[in-house]
């Protein structure tokens, strides 16, 4: 089974951002949007390219077992729904408990009252979450910060505000850190990427890496041929010092169908 960057060997690590579309429930059958037929092709695509750490975005609880299949026993979870329990989308984190061992983890929500369940105070109508872990490599002996978010769609500032939560978790952190998101933003331009990266010294790990396996691609297609000429609006960041040996814009699909609306983004890292 054929995979752009598939399992990490050594002291190297596969992270991946993957938003899988939410299933609404009202498409019909052979439509690109059709869960039940989108499911075994997110299974597959996982079984291909097996990250070390996954951060997935969109994800309501039904939909996780394709998730956990595709990745197999060996991987375990972290985040709840952004209603709260299994209610509503999740944006949880998936790591490889051979290799990774969490030594706590927290979710949060992206207002001004984070603690409190389901709020939003800075002009997006949707509910949105961050989800992080601190992880101890059992491989290199290091600890590292995964953080996992889905910006929102609409409000400028609330993309904004969300990024100087990141930046901030980032610069408190004292450990290396990994951030996946889809941003709903441009990488290269706009205002969350500008706090992020320009402001904020992260890495883009697509500019960082040594090496990028796939051509450039929009991250977002909505089932369409991806586009050479579009946006990355799904990022995976690295703080300074980890180094970005690849990355990657998976395009996989089978026979035109696609897994989700918008493409998964890769990173192999050595932290």
């Amino acid at each position: 089974m054929s995979s752009i960057i598939g399992p990490a060997r050594g002291d190297l690590l596969h992270a991946m951002s993957f938003n899988i579309r939410y299933d609404d429930g009202e498409t019909q059958p052979g439509e690109p949007d059709h869960w039940p037929e989108r499911a075994p092709l997110t299974t597959e695509f996982l079984r291909r390219e097996q990250p070390t750490i996954l951060g997935v975005q969109e994800a309501l609880f039904h939909q996780l077992s394709a998730v956990e299949a595709g990745l197999g026993q060996a991987y375990k979870m972290v985040g709840f729904g952004r209603d709260g329990g299994a209610g509503g989308e999740h944006s949880c984190i998936f790591y490889d408990a051979r290799r990774l061992t969490v030594k706590w983890w927290d979710q949060f929500w992206l207002s001004d009252t984070p603690d409190l369940i389901a709020s939003a105070t800075w002009g997006n109508t949707v509910t949105r979450i961050v989800t992080w872990a601190e992880l101890h490599d059992n491989v290199t002996g290091r600890d590292f910060l995964h953080i996992n978010s889905h910006f929102d769609h609409e409000s400028e500032n609330a993309q904004v505000r969300s990024a100087q939560v990141v930046r901030d978790q980032v610069a408190e952190a004292g450990l290396p850190v990994v951030f996946t998101a889809d941003c709903n933003a441009a990488a290269e331009g706009s205002a969350p990427y500008e706090v992020l990266v320009t402001q904020g010294g992260l890495q883009d790990t697509w500019l960082a890496a040594d090496r990028r396996l796939t051509p450039y691609m929009d991250t977002f297609h909505d089932y369409e041929t991806p586009n050479p000429d579009g946006v990355r609006i799904d990022w995976i960041l690295a703080t300074p010092g980890i180094e970005v040996l690849a990355a990657a814009i998976n395009t996989w699909n089978r026979g035109g169908r696609y897994p989700s609306d918008h493409t998964p983004v890769q990173a192999l890292l050595k932290i």
